[in-house]
């Protein structure tokens, strides 16, 4: 635990000479402001620093817009990406009048979700460890107009390149998962990566190329508690952007940015442990060494999946990937080793600290703090109402028979559709006061509204498909 004394021997010991403060809004993106170091005394982690609050997504009305930042000195860190000597730190909001938690600040509620699971007695720690995939373009470029749309992408990876002078060595679709260069491109860039997130004091296990073609990749973190991995995903959401920006290349989180290959998913490996214990691992071994506690946590994960989904898949283009039919992990189903079922139960090691689950369906498209609190919520939900999920199926569930894939429910297709799961799905969500109302509403307008922008515009696809009737 680090002290604002020692931050400030830290600045002074470094030469450091700009404070960048951070902190997320309610979609999930960084945002931040830069005070010289000069200017943090220990006065700052106290009295915090002002902001509009009315400038930002899903945030304050203007007739209420003052909020203050409140730094966390266990999220300083030197930052990666800067060139002048900048010290990072990670903030929470607070209400400057009521000087208590802002309701809406995702990381608020992300400690609160820790704190509840601690009063339950089920357990005193949540760890979660999500492996994101992104996708490195060598450029991006898109417009919308009254007359107009368009997006290109292109890849020095990307097959499609294959007809053009060159040395090839190029994925083909799908075929991206492990090639060694020169066929992968990226190794290097990707390594720059894992040793900045190493600097900022993420402990990485493995890069590689994933399965995509045109530089699809995955960077795993060590597992970490609920909180402390929000944080962790969002310096390294910040550093593959940015050290993909230097070298000239642009990295995108969007689920699928690509039409016929494979999306970005964001597998969360989840485990509950109390005194030191993993409670999700029983040696009695009756189905994947899994404990009764651990099935009552996938019976809630699995029944709250449609709600869960606002938070943790949470953009119309998270739809495009969770998609019937091309192995995404859209079979509400759980089964050992079966990366067809949307939950998975890992199975390289026998030790009782491996056992965990992987929960396949969230896409790094999501908030972070608001998905790992909502899967959570939904987890100690099955554990106090002993929700059994259905029986394990350790068969490849997209090539069962008719009659036996007709039992097997799917994720919902939509965005609209998981709003509405939501806004009938969500009290176990307020429990211990976690989430709270005004939140979950604000949350639905807000995509709600993305919803009708979209809907309002004509897709490219329509003129091929419309255009001549």
């Amino acid at each position: 635990m680090s002290t604002p004394e020692e931050i400030l021997k830290l600045v002074k010991a470094q030469d450091l000479k700009i404070i960048d403060v951070k902190f997320v809004d309610m979609p999930g993106t960084w945002q931040h402001f830069s005070i010289p170091a000069s200017e943090l005394d220990t006065s700052t982690f106290t009295e915090g620093l002002g902001f509009d609050g009315s400038s930002i997504r899903g945030f304050q009305k203007i007739n209420e817009s003052d909020m203050l930042l409140i730094p966390d000195p266990n999220t300083a860190v030197v930052d990666p990406a800067c060139k002048i000597p900048t010290l990072s730190i990670i903030c929470d909001i607070v209400d400057p009048i009521s000087g208590k938690p802002y309701s809406k600040d995702p990381r608020h509620i992300a400690q609160k979700a820790e704190a509840y699971l601690k009063s339950t007695g089920i357990g005193d720690t949540i760890f979660f460890g999500p492996e994101a995939e992104f996708y490195i373009f060598n450029s991006i470029s898109f417009d919308l107009t009254s007359h107009s749309a368009f997006y290109e992408i292109d890849s020095e990876e990307g097959i499609w390149n294959s007809g053009e002078p060159g040395l090839g060595y190029r994925p083909r679709y799908k075929e991206g998962y492990f090639p060694v260069a020169p066929m992968d491109k990226l190794q290097d860039l990707r390594s720059e990566m894992i040793l900045k997130m190493e600097d900022a004091g993420i402990k990485v296990e493995v890069q590689h190329h994933e399965v995509g073609t045109a530089g699809q990749a995955e960077i795993d973190m060590r597992f970490t508690t609920l909180t402390k991995m929000a944080d962790q995903l969002m310096m390294y959401k910040y550093i593959v952007k940015n050290v993909a920006y230097e070298h000239g290349y642009t990295a995108t989180f969007m689920p699928k940015p690509l039409f016929g290959d494979n999306g970005s998913g964001m597998h969360c490996h989840q485990s509950i442990w109390k005194e030191g214990t993993n409670t999700f691992y029983d040696e009695a071994d009756q189905y994947a060494g899994i404990s009764q506690t651990c099935r009552w946590y996938i019976g809630g994960l699995l029944k709250h999946v449609p709600s869960i989904l606002a938070f943790a898949a949470p953009t119309t283009n998270s739809y495009r990937r969770l998609v019937p039919g091309f192995e995404a992990p859209v079979n509400l189903m759980y089964s050992a080793r079966n990366r067809s079922a949307c939950i998975r139960i890992p199975m390289y090691s026998k030790s009782p600290k491996a056992k965990r689950l992987e929960f396949r369906i969230p896409d790094p498209s999501c908030n972070p703090y608001l998905a790992f609190s909502a899967m959570l919520m939904a987890g100690l939900d099955g554990i106090q109402n002993k929700i059994e999920p259905p029986t394990p199926i350790d068969k490849d569930l997209y090539e069962l028979e008719p009659e036996e894939a007709s039992k097997v429910k799917s994720a919902p297709g939509s965005l609209g559709e998981v709003l509405a799961a939501l806004e009938s799905d969500h009290s176990y969500l307020l429990r211990g006061d976690v989430f709270t109302r005004d939140l979950i509403e604000s949350w639905l307008a807000f995509k709600h509204d993305q919803l009708v922008q979209l809907s309002l515009r004509p897709h490219p696809y329509e003129f091929h498909m419309y255009y001549d009737i």
